[in-house]
């Protein structure tokens, strides 16, 4: 099994192995499908202690007092938990998985992820304003990639399985197997391969075969074939991705104001999202919990106008309140809802103007759900295929993306704002760059350039060694000291060397000899180049020696070396 298992590794230090990569996609997309079920029932079986029924989303039918009392106390206490961690310990969602896949090389901690769960599923059944699609990415990630860390793989193929888990996580949410690919490449990943296609795609489809499997049902809403009955609707429609999009632009500039105090207390700020959310759910307590009820309302055009526009402004400044400030939630949801409210408040309206030129109002409240998601995330394909999937009609697919389109350019254009989880990122200062050449050193194994004709030496060298070292013809030496591993040296110079000097009662010492050295750094066997060149970096070396340590010993095994003319060399070649 261990032989197996090391045969495998071999085969994902090469990206382009298509096939050991797709058992990895229908691994991933199991684990993560296994993972979002149970954290979903998990909020249903908790949620369900206090009276909430719907799917954990009945928070309407609670007594009033409980509209205020439940998020400001789950608030609180959430900030009590989060008190007694580390800033570092207490980061989750999406913007921590984009943070790590490049600060990290994909290697997420278990703690972030038990936190995730166990807050996640908390704070959503107390009700506090927010999605479970965010901790679903969370959670589906970084269970692969404990799986990953765990097999010991290699950390290129770590950042493929986050991936699988994210689309995966997707999938398993919302029941949408095409959407969660596409967000996957688009927010997570930023690259469209085949190599990454494959992958991504099996994970989508195991997760969607899971949630089907455990959790049978139709897709998330029914709805009737809808289509636009006239071509001159189309100014309503860009007028209604203008307001998505001016809505999605306006919940990150006010998470951007939520955020801006990190060093507040973390009790604080939970306590002031809570007693947010309880205020305004004593006027609409839809706004409580991630509002799939609500929204399967407004789909079937069951609210009234006044209704859609005090859900939309209530949703929209808690979730993103709740969200600047950390709580363990996502945004996805919240922003369908409030989408379907702007599209829903648009077509009454309309229909109150001229009712036979306006199409069904659900058609519009659909459409207004895609506009607002693409614009949050600056995902527009995302957008279109979730809003498909999750109605089941290819008909609304050109009006969809007119509106989709014109609310993502309006976020990014008109009003200059990044996606949400890019606009987080930044506020942060963490870098998460996905230009085609950090891609391509993220996605590259350190085995796949470093050189393997090295050998140790050590620096008081044996006469009696000298023809076993001619014959190794080694094009490094790594002078070693003890324990210690102390420079480089190119091979053939330090033979020619050693062929001149006299040696004195058998030995000679190395470190006397007059040639060109290699500062060194030790990297792991399962790091990419970007680690390699990272760590180089901040240690001022000129070359990495790839080691791996042994299970049986302990100690560090030798199994090359690469320097950062290698890397150029590398990245210039595949660039080209």
């Amino acid at each position: 099994m261990r032989l197996l298992l090391s045969h495998y590794r071999r085969q994902l230090v090469n990206y382009e192995s298509v096939l050991a990569y797709s058992l990895l996609g229908i691994l991933g997309g199991l684990a993560s499908g296994l993972v979002v079920l149970a954290f979903e029932l998990s909020i249903d079986e908790l949620g369900s202690l206090w009276g909430i029924g719907s799917s954990g989303g009945d928070f309407e039918s609670l007594p009033r007092w409980l509209h205020f009392a439940l998020p400001v106390g789950g608030a609180v206490l959430l900030g009590c938990v989060y008190a007694t961690l580390k800033p570092r310990d207490r980061e989750t969602g999406i913007v921590h998985i984009l943070s790590r896949m490049h600060s990290h090389y994909s290697i997420l901690p278990w703690r972030n992820t038990c936190l995730q769960f166990i807050a996640g599923t908390f704070a959503l059944a107390t009700g506090q304003s927010g999605g479970r699609e965010g901790p679903g990415v969370h959670l589906g990630g970084a269970v692969n990639s404990l799986l990953g860390q765990w097999l010991r793989l290699p950390n290129n193929s770590l950042r493929m399985l986050i991936a699988c888990g994210t689309a995966g996580g997707i999938s398993a949410a919302f029941q949408t197997p095409l959407a969660g690919v596409l967000f996957t490449l688009e927010v997570i990943l930023g690259e469209y391969t085949v190599v990454s296609f494959i992958p991504v795609m099996l994970a989508a489809v195991a997760a969607s075969t899971i949630s089907h499997a455990l959790s049978p049902g139709d897709s998330l809403f029914q709805l009737p074939a809808l289509q636009l009955n006239s071509l001159l609707e189309l100014p309503l429609i860009v007028f209604l991705g203008l307001c998505c999009g001016t809505a999605a632009a306006m919940f990150i500039r006010i998470s951007k104001v939520a955020a801006q105090f990190p060093n507040r207390s973390v009790i604080l700020r939970f306590s002031m999202a809570g007693m947010l959310t309880g205020l305004l759910a004593l006027l609409v307590p839809e706004v409580l919990g991630m509002g799939n009820d609500t929204l399967s309302l407004a789909l079937h055009g069951k609210l009234a106008l006044s209704s859609l526009i005090l859900i939309a402004l209530c949703k929209l400044l808690t979730t993103a309140v709740s969200c600047g400030v950390g709580m363990p939630v996502g945004l996805i949801g919240p922003n369908l809802l409030i989408g379907a409210c702007i599209g829903g408040v648009l077509s009454l309206s309309g229909m109150a103007l001229n009712p036979q030129w306006v199409s069904d109002p659900t058609l519009y409240v659909v459409i207004g759900m895609g506009a607002a998601m693409g614009a949050v995330l600056n995902a527009p394909l995302a957008a279109v295929l979730a809003i498909i999937e999750m109605t089941q009609s290819l008909s609304i697919s050109v009006a969809a993306m007119l509106a989709i389109v014109t609310a993502t350019l309006t976020n990014s254009s008109l009003f200059k704002q990044r996606s949400a989880h890019q606009t987080a990122l930044h506020q942060l200062k963490r870098r998460a760059p996905q230009d085609p050449l950090n891609q391509l050193l993220h996605r590259t194994s350190v085995s796949t350039t470093m050189d393997t004709r090295v050998v140790r030496v050590p620096a008081t060298f044996p006469q009696d060694d000298l023809a076993t070292l001619i014959d190794a013809t080694p094009v490094w030496c790594l002078i070693h000291l003890a324990d210690d591993d102390l420079y480089l040296v190119d091979g053939t110079d330090l033979m020619q060397w050693l062929k001149t000097v006299e040696f004195e009662d058998g030995l000679t010492d190395l470190t006397n000899a007059s040639l060109r050295r290699w500062t060194i750094s030790s990297i792991p066997l399962q790091a990419t180049l970007r680690q390699a060149m990272d760590i180089m970096q901040e240690e001022t070396s000129e070359a990495a020696c790839i080691i791996e340590y042994s299970h049986n010993t302990g100690k560090p095994l030798l199994h090359g070396v690469i320097t950062r003319e290698d890397i150029e060399k590398y990245t210039l070649g595949s660039m080209l």
